[in-house]
C-alpha cells in the first residue's frame, strides 16, 4: 500500500541486531521525517524497544516484524466501515479543502456504491466554482450518476435541499454531495457547512450519515489541523486518505489517528475506479516488511 515512510524506516533496521540508542534516535528520526508527530514517534520506538526485549528478538528481520505489529495495534482501532441510514437516503458529505482529491474521490465513491446494487444521487454543492459544477457533471456522466447542480454562487443549502427532495421522491439509496474547497480557516464557510448540516436534518430527521474528510497522505501535519476544523464544526465520522501511493510519506496517518480517534473510511492508491479502498490496517502496516 505503501512505500515512502517505510522505505526509509526499514533502511534503519536492516542490518541491525538491536536497538542500540544511535538506532533508536535513527528510528524516531526516520519516523518524524515520514511525517509521524514526534511524540508518537517516541512512542512507538519505545514501544518496540520494550517488546524487542521481551521476546528476546536479535535480529532485523524480527525487529522490522515487531515494528509492523507496533503500526497495526495503533492503527487497527481505527478501521472504519461506510454506514448507512437505517431508511433511504443514506447522506454522505464530502469535505477538504481543494486539491485533496474530493471530486475524484466522490465519483469514486459513488462507482463503488453502484457496484453493490445502490442507487447513487450527487450534489454540486460547491457553487463557488463553477468549474467544480462542471467537473462533478462530468463525473456522474462517466460514473451514471445524476447531479443535482444549479449555477456559480447559487446557495449550497439550496443544492442540498433540491439533491434531497429528488432523492426521497425517486427513491434514491444514497446521495453524495460535494463541497467547496474550504480553506479551514475560512470561518463563515465552516458556518456554511452547518447549514448544510441543519437541512440535512430538517430533510431526513438525522444527521448527514457520513462527513467525510478528505485528505491528500502528502499533507503531512497540517492533516491534523485540517481536521480539527472540520470536526469542531460539523463533526466528522471519517477519513479518506487520498495519493497514497508509493511515492506518499503517509506517516501522518498515525499521527491523525492518534490525536483525532476518527475512523480512517478508505484509502486512495492510483487513478481507476476500483482504487478507492476500505482502509486496512494491516496492508499499511504489512509495508514496513
Amino acid at each position: 500500500m505503501l512505500k515512502g515512510i517505510f522505505r526509509r524506516v526499514g533502511n534503519v533496521l536492516r542490518g541491525r541486531a538491536t536497538l542500540d540508542e544511535e538506532t533508536i534516535e535513527e528510528l524516531e528520526a526516520a519516523l518524524v521525517m515520514g511525517d509521524v508527530s514526534v511524540p508518537l514517534a517516541m512512542e512507538i520506538v519505545q514501544e518496540l524497544r520494550g517488546r524487542a526485549e521481551r521476546e528476546r528478538v536479535t535480529d532485523d528481520e524480527g525487529l522490522l516484524r515487531l515494528l509492523s505489529d507496533e503500526v497495526y495495534e495503533h492503527l487497527q482501532p481505527y478501521e472504519g466501515e461506510l454506514g448507512f441510514a437505517p431508511q433511504p437516503p443514506t447522506t454522505i458529505l464530502v469535505l477538504g479543502v481543494n486539491g485533496v482529491g474530493k471530486t475524484t474521490t466522490i465519483a469514486k465513491l459513488a462507482w463503488r456504491l453502484k457496484q453493490e446494487g445502490r442507487s447513487v444521487l450527487l450534489a454540486a454543492a460547491d457553487t463557488f466554482r463553477a468549474a467544480a459544477i462542471e467537473q462533478l457533471q462530468t463525473w456522474g456522466q462517466r460514473v451514471g450518476c445524476d447531479v443535482v447542480a444549479q449555477t456559480k454562487g447559487a446557495d449550497p443549502g439550496a443544492v442540498m435541499f433540491d439533491a434531497l427532495q429528488s432523492a426521497q421522491a425517486r427513491g434514491i439509496d444514497v446521495v453524495i454531495a460535494d463541497t467547496a474547497g474550504r480553506l479551514h480557516t475560512k470561518v463563515n464557510l465552516m458556518e456554511e457547512l452547518r447549514k448544510m448540516g441543519r437541512i440535512i436534518e430538517r430533510a431526513t430527521g438525522a444527521p448527514a450519515t457520513e462527513r467525510l474528510l478528505v485528505i491528500d497522505a502528502n499533507t503531512g501535519q497540517n492533516a491534523i489541523n485540517q481536521a480539527r476544523e472540520f470536526h469542531q464544526a460539523i463533526g466528522l465520522t471519517g477519513i479518506v486518505i487520498t495519493k497514497l501511493d508509493s511515492t506518499a510519506k503517509g506517516g501522518a496517518l498515525l499521527s491523525l489517528t492518534h490525536e483525532m480517534e476518527i475512523p480512517l473510511k478508505f484509502v486512495g492508491l492510483g487513478e481507476k475506479m476500483e482504487d478507492l479502498v476500505p482502509f486496512s490496517a494491516r496492508d499499511f502496516a504489512d509495508g514496513i516488511v
